[in-house]
């Protein structure tokens, strides 16, 4: 046998076994609270009522406790649970105790108290149910939308868009380049050109005058 269908094995036999302890439990528990019940001067008609108040408790605490897993609330039903745990096996100690004998009076008020407040606590459970059904944290995503194949068929089966052709805007030339502006130079006066030679001095000539 390999060792999945081991486990699958296992756990269908544990399940088996905590419903036939869950199930003995709450048969020798109701005996015992309903006779508890009866010790506490509550009419043998309606006993059997008050082992269903504090076993319902527990139940609804339970079922609270393991739903609300990431709630704050959670911790309340934690409460409930403890105290309705208590409650029960308080009850089946002190019913073994009394071996058949009434119970004293501040006894028999405690127990007939339990009903009133077990239906106050389990109003107010199904009340943070609600409240819980309607919170969402801030860090829950949306769930994905679920596409279906008929509307894939759908966007398959369509007519492809027509086909839009551009705007082409003629793009403007760029502007000449502005030519560059010459600055003429100033004209310089040209030196006057020295004569390397010496100049001579002339002698003065006699001209003869009626010749």
């Amino acid at each position: 046998m390999s060792t999945h269908k081991t486990m699958v094995a296992v756990q269908a036999l544990a399940v088996l076994v905590i419903v036939g302890v869950g199930a003995a439990a709450f048969v020798l528990s109701f005996t015992t609270l309903r006779d508890l019940a009866k010790l506490a001067h509550i009419p043998a008609s309606t006993a059997w009522l008050f082992p269903l108040i504090v076993d319902g408790t527990i139940i609804q605490a339970t079922l609270g406790w393991l739903v609300l897993a990431k709630s704050p609330e959670r911790k309340y039903f934690m409460g409930v649970l403890a105290a309705g745990s208590l409650i029960s096996v308080a009850g089946n100690s002190i019913h073994a105790v009394a071996n058949g004998h009434q119970l004293p009076a501040w006894l028999c008020a405690i127990v007939a108290a339990i009903a009133p407040i077990s239906l106050l606590i389990d109003t107010h459970g199904l009340a943070v149910l609600f409240r819980a059904a309607h919170y969402q944290p801030s860090d829950v995503r949306a769930p994905a939308p679920v596409v279906s194949p008929e509307s894939v068929a759908a966007v398959e089966n369509s007519p492809a868009p027509e086909s839009v052709e551009p705007i082409v805007e003629p793009v403007p030339a760029p502007a000449p380049a502005p030519e560059p502006v010459v600055t003429p130079e100033p004209v310089r006066a040209a030196r006057p050109v020295r004569s390397v030679r010496p100049v001579q001095d002339m002698l003065p000539i006699a001209v003869p005058v009626g010749s």
